[in-house]
């Protein structure tokens, strides 16, 4: 038996509970891992809620990445061993393959040995927000040392990746955030520029940043009415990459500013990358890379003991945090 984290009826943190299950070995090209520490993503919190673009059976579990030492591999399973220390690539499928757990099985495609120098809350850290703003950024943007790139959300994992990533191609890093409470720590997390919302007019201080030429890339995770300063602020040919939809309210299409300036609206998933073996590969490299050169630093937030996972989803939920927030087991 082991304590894996499950919820029986979509609801709020309390929905989730601690049980013992029976795991069966891995299969025909699995691998099992004893996980030391497991990263919290929005998007659990939006499955738990019955509002995921995954619609699971219940009971269901939860969880897209996990890092520990492999406890068994499964017939089939080459270049891997147990003991080995590795993290999770997020699967597909959270609820075929939940992260949530003391034990935990995954397709051995989705394992990595991560860098020796990281600890365990790290590398469960890694490589949800830094594949999504990888797959964004570099495989759909070409972002590069001439562009600046406006990150909204920017406190959140993903933002905070974005911003290490521009820095890593050369690319300037112009933060978003809701208010003036973290706008130093941006700074010193490595934002070029901070846009303060409540105190602040958006288009005017990005067209007072980027001048003339306007911003050529926008990954943004909110949407609703901050879409039109945002392309109004764009230059022509511009790309807007939205991630998430984390306003409540409607999001106008800024036809205007799309028509004018012939801009791109492309919708993202970072299964683009993980659903594809090449785009993976390259991720991982460029990722890897970056945890040895010191480029990308995983920044977390808070972290909590196993028993205290209702505890950790409200904290999710707050919005306070900056940064990761993760586990341990």
């Amino acid at each position: 038996m082991t304590r894996v984290v499950r919820f029986h009826q979509h609801g709020g943190p309390e929905a989730l509970r601690i049980e013992k299950v029976d795991l069966p070995p891995p299969g025909q090209g699995e691998v099992q891992i004893r996980v030391r520490a497991f990263g919290l993503n929005r998007a659990e919190a939006l499955l738990r809620a019955g509002s995921y673009i995954e619609t699971p059976a219940l009971p269901s579990g939860l969880g897209l990445e996990a890092a520990g030492v492999i406890e068994a591999i499964g017939e089939g399973v080459t270049g891997l061993a147990p003991g080995d220390a590795v993290s999770v690539v997020p699967p597909q499928s959270m609820v075929r393959w939940p992260a949530y757990g003391e034990l935990v099985t995954f397709p051995a495609g989705l394992i990595v040995k991560h860098p020796p120098s990281l600890d365990w809350q790290t590398a469960a850290a890694v490589w949800m927000q830094y594949l999504t703003a990888y797959g964004a950024l570099i495989d759909i943007a070409r972002l590069n040392s001439r562009d600046a790139v406006v990150i909204t959300a920017a406190s959140s994992s993903v933002g905070l990746a974005a911003i290490q990533i521009a820095n890593r191609v050369g690319a300037t890093a112009i933060a978003v955030t809701r208010t003036s409470a973290k706008r130093q720590a941006l700074l010193d997390a490595g934002a070029a520029e901070v846009v303060v919302l409540a105190d602040e007019d958006l288009a005017m201080r990005l067209s007072g940043i980027a001048g003339q030429d306007g911003v050529r890339v926008v990954l943004d995770a909110v949407g609703g009415p901050i879409f039109e300063p945002l392309t109004a602020a764009m230059s022509k040919g511009g790309i807007l990459i939205e991630y998430g939809g984390l306003s409540s309210d409607p999001t106008p299409f800024p036809l205007p500013a799309v028509l004018g300036k012939t801009l791109t609206l492309r919708g993202y998933l970072v299964h683009e990358i993980t659903g594809n073996p090449e785009k993976l590969e390259a991720a991982k490299a460029f990722i890897l890379g970056g945890l040895e050169d010191g480029t990308l630093r995983p920044i977390i937030d808070r972290t909590f003991p196993f028993d205290q996972i209702v505890e950790a989803h409200r904290y999710l939920e707050s919005n306070e945090q900056f940064g990761k927030i993760v586990v341990t087991v």
